[in-house]
């Protein structure tokens, strides 16, 4: 393994670690809330949502995103751009879960 990938390896495990923490943190609805309709909603719109499904959906996408930066970082050491593949039904699974969650919160808020 050379020193380039050395240091790619580390950074992507980092990463996957780091993002893993957020996503454990939003689990128990800590630390600031990362979801879009959280932040561009205004103070009053903040003080009367509900934020556990917004903390929750935050949590499992964060989550799915550490799973692509070990895929990506076990693609670096075992030196197989096979295993990165993994990464684009991850990443699908990711952005469908977004987009269907927000449906289902948008449709339990309005009810």
């Amino acid at each position: 393994m050379t020193s380039a990938e050395l240091i790619m390896t580390i950074v992507v495990f980092i990463l996957a670690g780091v993002w893993l923490l957020v996503g454990i943190l939003n689990f128990f609805e800590k630390g600031f809330l990362l979801n879009n309709a959280y932040i561009y909603a205004s103070k009053a719109e903040r003080k009367a949502m509900d934020k556990k499904p917004y903390y929750k959906q935050t949590a499992i996408v964060f989550c799915i995103m550490s799973l692509m930066f070990i895929i990506i970082g076990l693609s670096v050491v075992l030196k197989s751009s096979t295993i990165a593949l993994l990464d684009i039904p991850v990443a699908a699974a990711a952005i469908i879960y977004a987009i269907v969650s927000s449906v289902l919160i948008n449709k339990k808020t309005k009810k």
